[in-house]
């Protein structure tokens, strides 16, 4: 095998791998926590989240966005699995919902940061 075909091999290997660890903007709202890739508490204020998300109304707003997220009917169609949960310290992720796209950001560090996209 040639060193390019290695190189190439390397590369597909590497994107298969992190294709497992990274999500996207398409989320479904699972009914239990044991369904739930992540558990997210929504905030009464920016302030108090790590992320501020707008809910996309087309599904191609999302793509590659961790703060604009798409919902949908099935699990099936989901990047991510997530689950709210009533009280903060039981969350993985804050979230704060803003009505306007230009608004959505990281606020805080955070272990899910660039893994939503």
């Amino acid at each position: 095998m040639s060193h390019n075909k290695y190189i190439y091999f390397a590369c597909i290997l590497f994107l298969i791998l992190i294709s497992n660890y990274v999500f996207a903007g398409n989320v479904y709202v699972a009914k239990y926590e044991s369904q739930a890739d992540l558990k997210v508490y929504v905030s009464k204020y920016e302030s108090q989240s790590d992320l501020v998300v707008y809910l996309a109304k087309y599904e191609s707003q999302a793509n590659n966005k961790d703060q604009i997220w798409y919902y949908v009917k099935y699990e099936s169609q989901a990047d991510i699995k997530i689950y709210f949960v009533k009280y903060e310290s039981q969350a993985d992720l804050k979230i704060y919902f803003t009505e306007y796209e230009s608004q959505a950001k990281w606020r805080n560090s955070n272990k899910y940061r660039g893994r939503l996209q």
